[in-house]
């Protein structure tokens, strides 16, 4: 199954986010083969992230769960909440591979 996460960071934590950052990464990288996609979300182009979104793939809700809370911005306490939802492909990506 397919999953989205939307997360949305704590206000005022940037500096959690610049601190982590590369524990984030790291975590990303290890777990490449579930998080196919991964990138951090903002409102304005060139504002700093205030949040992030992932596309997980071949995992189950608990598997989703599971690597959205053990991830470094989140037990550091940057993520002030995540959305979880299942997610399909629109037919006319039916022949895009994440």
């Amino acid at each position: 199954m397919r999953w989205v996460a939307i997360f949305v960071d704590r206000p005022g934590a940037l500096d959690i986010r610049e601190r982590e950052a590369q524990a984030h990464f790291d975590y990303l990288e290890q777990h490449r083969d579930q998080i196919r996609l991964a990138g951090g979300v903002r409102d304005h182009e060139g504002d700093p992230p205030d949040g992030g979104l992932w596309i997980m793939d071949n995992v189950t809700r608990e598997d989703a769960v599971r690597l959205c809370e053990e991830d470094p911005f989140f037990t550091s306490g940057l993520r002030q909440s995540y959305v979880l939802k299942a997610w399909g492909y629109a037919p006319c990506y039916a022949d895009v591979v994440l």
